[in-house]
């Protein structure tokens, strides 16, 4: 699991250790987070393993991805069953480069994602099911986001990969965009994961909605993180937002199986719905596949 060390992919890791007795819970993270988690939730003799992984950096996902798939072949670990992919960030900015050159929000949200799925697939168990967490951002309208961040605007990936993809890349308006972007990126890519990776492997897009209260916007300015964390939170007892309590134990719920969903489906909070009438596109969802396989190729020379 990515993104376990806080907000609802914190209440995450603690719902799959409880609700699946036997489970081996494995946290891919950086700076010590994961080991720090680790020895938390392993209390009470729950097996949890911590993976040092930065998903900045292509290289350090492909070495973090290297180390599980050789302790599942040595069988330090048990078989692999489900791989939640929970991390993702927003930048205040589209300008924030990787160590690789890329825009780090595509980098952190799209492409580090599919280079551990390609690099586990072969290890993943059947049946065994692949969740990424979405973000209903992606519809780009009021009803969905508020107002609060702008729709996305598709470019080819190769741009999108970028800095500077955006009007004003200096802006947080353009880190929104981003990051709206790249959840559209998300789902494209999940619809092409159901077309592509091997039968018994179910691949599912999991929305929590709003959710106030998280480190997702730890990059913005003190006002922002201030407005999120403790003013937003109050939107959580109306309909419109979800607590990271709620969010947390509805992802986990997906990644156990607990709400049935066929491949390349899309569960909105706790229920399948279609996403958006964008995000079904068979051609770029090719187009953008090929490009991730591009850059995954090119950051492992």
């Amino acid at each position: 699991m990515t993104g376990a060390t806080r907000g609802i992919g914190r209440v995450a890791a603690a719902r799959i250790l409880t609700g699946s007795p036997g489970a081996h819970l494995v946290v891919l993270a950086r700076d010590g987070g994961g080991a720090e988690l680790a020895r938390e939730l392993g209390r009470h003799d729950r097996p949890v393993t911590s993976i040092d992984a930065d998903l900045l950096s292509m290289g350090s996902v492909r070495a973090a991805a290297d180390e599980l798939a050789g302790r599942l072949d040595s069988g330090d670990l048990p078989p692999l069953r489900a791989l939640a992919g929970n991390a993702g960030l927003q930048y205040t900015n589209n300008l924030t480069r990787s160590p690789d050159g890329l825009e780090a929000t595509f980098a952190i949200n799209v492409l580090a994602h599919h280079v551990l799925i390609r690099r586990l697939q072969d290890h993943l168990d059947r049946p065994s099911r692949v969740v990424i967490t979405v973000s209903d951002t992606h519809f780009g309208d009021l009803r969905h986001n508020l107002g609060m961040v702008p729709a996305p605007q598709w470019h080819l990936p190769d741009v999108l990969a970028r800095t500077g993809a955006f009007a004003n890349p200096g802006t947080v308006t353009a880190g929104r965009t981003a990051y709206s972007t790249s959840k559209l990126a998300a789902i494209h890519l999940i619809h092409e994961y159901a077309r592509r990776l091997p039968p018994g492997v179910d691949v599912i897009g999991y929305n929590p909605g709003l959710v106030p209260g998280t480190a997702l916007t730890r990059d913005a300015g003190a006002l922002s993180r201030f407005a999120m964390q403790r003013v937003m939170p109050l939107l959580a007892l109306t309909p419109l937002a979800t607590s990271p309590g709620t969010a947390g134990r509805r992802l986990a719920d997906v990644v156990l199986g607990r709400i049935p969903t066929p491949t390349g489906g899309y569960v909105d909070r706790d229920r399948i719905a279609p996403s958006s009438m964008e995000s079904y596109d068979p051609e770029r969802e090719a187009e953008l596949w090929d490009a991730l396989e591009r850059l995954n190729e090119h950051s492992d020379h």
